[in-house]
C-alpha cells in the first residue's frame, strides 16, 4: 500500500496500516451475503515512524478516547459497495482524524485596548449612572 500523506511535515507509510475486509450489513441483496466490502483500517500512532516525539506525545492526547486498548486507532468504511471505494474513502477518514488531532490553536496573543475604547466605557457608565441618579426613589411604603 502507498504512504498516506497527512499534512506537509507528517507521511504515514503504508506498512504501518494494517486493512481487513469483512462483509458489509445493509441493502445490496444477494451480494451483501459473499462480498467482503467493508474496510477496517488500524494504525497504531504511538509505534509509529511517522511522528516525532512532540507530535505523538499531543497526537495520543487528543486521540485518547478514539484508541482501542491496545493503542490502535481504527477507521471503518461500508459506505458503498464497492471494496476499492470503501478503501479510499476509510484512507481519507483516516489521514482527516489525524490532521485534525494534529492541528494546535495559535496561542493569544495578550492585547490592550485603545484609549478611545477605553474612553468610550467610562462614558457609557457614567451616562448610565446619571440615568439611573435620575430615578425617582422608590418609598418602602409602595412595596
Amino acid at each position: 500500500m502507498d504512504d498516506l500523506p497527512i499534512n506537509q511535515k507528517v507521511t504515514i507509510p503504508g506498512e504501518e496500516v494494517r486493512i481487513a475486509f469483512a462483509r458489509s450489513g445493509g441493502p445490496g441483496g444477494q451480494n451483501v451475503n459473499k462480498v467482503e466490502s467493508k474496510v477496517e483500517l488500524r494504525w497504531t500512532p504511538a509505534s509509529s515512524a511517522a511522528l516525532d516525539e512532540a507530535d505523538r506525545r499531543w497526537l495520543l492526547g487528543r486521540l485518547q478516547g478514539k484508541l482501542t486498548a491496545g493503542g490502535d486507532l481504527v477507521v471503518t468504511s461500508n459506505r458503498t459497495r464497492d471494496q476499492i471505494r470503501n478503501r479510499m474513502d476509510a484512507l481519507a477518514k483516516l489521514a482527516a482524524i489525524v490532521e485534525a488531532a494534529l492541528d494546535r490553536p495559535t496561542p493569544r496573543r495578550k492585547t490592550r485596548p485603545t484609549r478611545a475604547s477605553v474612553e468610550d466605557r467610562l462614558r457609557e457608565k457614567r451616562r448610565r449612572s446619571d440615568v439611573k441618579k435620575r430615578r425617582p426613589a422608590v418609598s418602602d411604603v409602595d412595596i
